[in-house]
């Protein structure tokens, strides 16, 4: 049984940092897309972020320069630095590690607010 499970979530001003951190366990193959997804209230899930297994990563255009994925292999855990955030940044942000057909996980959200 695989989970994922999220930290660094909180209150925030407009401007500041925040690092969103996603450790898996149980049994997972290391050959894997990792990634970011957030969620306003009243919108779609949208991706933020993806790393493959070899550090290639994609941003949304909304926050590319403002935010980094990274991964550590050995720690199966995917990280989000997020700087000079903005308020339509808050939503909840859900942690994901895929490859497709085999394997698709979801963590269980964190709660970014991005105060005025």
């Amino acid at each position: 049984q695989v989970q994922l499970v999220e930290s660094g979530g909180g209150l925030v001003q407009a401007g500041g940092s925040l690092r969103l951190s996603c450790a898996a366990s149980g049994s997972i193959s290391s050959i894997n897309t990792m990634g970011w997804y957030r969620q306003a209230p009243g919108k779609q899930r949208e991706l933020v972020a993806t790393i493959t297994s070899l550090g290639r990563t994609s941003y949304a255009d909304s926050v590319k320069g403002r935010f980094t994925i990274s991964r550590d292999n050995a720690k199966k855990t995917v990280y989000l630095q997020m700087n000079s955030l903005k308020p339509e940044d808050t939503a909840v942000y859900y942690c994901n590690v895929k490859w497709l057909p085999t394997f698709d996980y979801w963590g269980q959200g964190t709660q970014v607010t991005v105060s005025f």
